[in-house]
């Protein structure tokens, strides 16, 4: 239940706090997991771009190419960086879940690494960023398709 401030909006009985301070809090938060999601993803891109051994190798293991080395980190790294601006943060953390959603695939069935254990809680993160910051993309969107 809520009533009306006439100078701070609306304010929950229950709690005493306005509503604009939870959004503002929420989006702290949400603004903190993406630095952190944006350092763990540039941190797993980098050796992936810079050629190291046990990228080439697990890559290799794939059997795909070593150029989906190349796209991967690629994507991962544009990922990181998008998460970090305000208008592509939805969009970069729905690409990212997609990426943590087919790394836990092929750590599952391709690679039996453990690494999944890392991929599908980052997935469900990216997942729940992704969603929490959809108006933001849609948006974005919008401007983008003249809507």
């Amino acid at each position: 239940m809520s009533i009306t401030s006439s100078t701070t909006g609306r304010v929950d009985r229950e709690t005493g706090r306005t509503h604009s301070a939870h959004s503002a809090r929420k989006n702290r938060a949400l603004w903190a997991a993406q630095v952190l999601l944006a350092a763990v993803i540039a941190f797993a891109a980098i050796p992936k771009l810079a050629g190291a051994h046990s990228a080439v190798a697990m890559f290799g293991q794939i059997g795909a190419g070593q150029w989906l080395r190349y796209l991967v980190g690629t994507a991962e790294l544009a990922g990181a960086v998008g998460l970090l601006i305000p208008r592509l943060a939805g969009l970069a953390a729905a690409g990212l879940a997609a990426d943590m959603a087919g790394a836990s695939i092929i750590n599952i069935a391709v690679l039996h690494s453990a690494a999944v254990a890392l991929t599908i809680p980052l997935c469900a993160a990216l997942a729940l960023l992704a969603r929490a910051r959809w108006e933001h993309a849609t948006k974005f969107l919008a401007v983008r398709t003249g809507r």
